[in-house]
């Protein structure tokens, strides 16, 4: 599961980190992004990689109506390749969602208790994404939206949940954006749980639980939780 995420980068910051054009006209650095939020994607259109923004939760081009998204905002490794709702988008439409961090929560005597999970170097992770476009009859807009890749969870985080978003590394990143790559074989073998000594977390305040907060604050330890990790993972 990943139901909420950071950019705290600027969308600019994060075009250059992914070497893509910047297409976005929105300064970006957004702290609790939250399923039908617009979020910044890598996306990869010929020749050119592009940095723009698409909203969380994937419509397919088929559905009767968008408001479906909402419940689509991840897509399961073990059945992406044959579910009805990302299967399409799986074999034409890949791409990167840039995130500083995700969160999960762990009940602790009846509350939810957030945690930040991040890389220990600060670098961006970029999560695997599938996209769609859905043509409002309306409007004859077409409207884009993502979906992010999740897998089995890593020691790092089993101990807050058992799911986690797939953390492609950066030599997989050409791959997973090429539309031409039709190998199912080479495209699941990159939804596995990411090495779990490159995370960190720690606990935050819950100022995150209510999707109307953004903001540093959100993403800042708790004074009694420090970062943790051990050589076998995070204890």
């Amino acid at each position: 599961m990943c139901g909420r995420f950071v950019q705290e980068r600027s969308n600019a910051e994060l075009a250059e980190l992914f070497e893509a054009e910047d297409l976005v006209d929105d300064p970006g650095g957004r702290y609790n992004l939250a399923p039908t939020d617009p979020a910044a994607v890598v996306v990869q259109r010929g020749e050119r990689r592009g940095l723009t923004v698409y909203r969380w939760g994937l419509v397919p081009h088929w559905a009767k109506g968008f408001d479906g998204g909402a419940r689509a905002i991840n897509a399961r490794a073990e059945t992406v390749a044959e579910s009805p709702t990302f299967r399409d988008a799986f074999a034409r439409r890949r791409c990167l969602v840039p995130a500083d961090a995700f969160y999960e929560w762990r009940r602790e005597d009846g509350r939810r208790l957030p945690f930040v999970i991040r890389r220990r170097d600060r670098l961006p992770m970029a999560f695997a994404g599938l996209w769609a476009g859905w043509h409002d009859p309306e409007s004859g807009e077409v409207r884009r939206t993502f979906s992010i890749v999740t897998t089995r969870s890593n020691a790092a985080v089993a101990e807050l949940h058992d799911r986690m978003p797939v953390v492609l590394a950066p030599g997989a990143w050409v791959r997973w954006l090429d539309p031409g790559l039709a190998d199912v074989g080479e495209l699941v073998g990159f939804l596995e749980p990411s090495p779990p000594e490159e995370l960190e977390l720690f606990a935050v305040a819950p100022l995150v639980n209510s999707v109307r907060n953004n903001g540093p604050d959100l993403i800042q330890p708790m004074s009694n939780a420090a970062p943790r990790q051990t050589s076998a993972g995070l204890a």
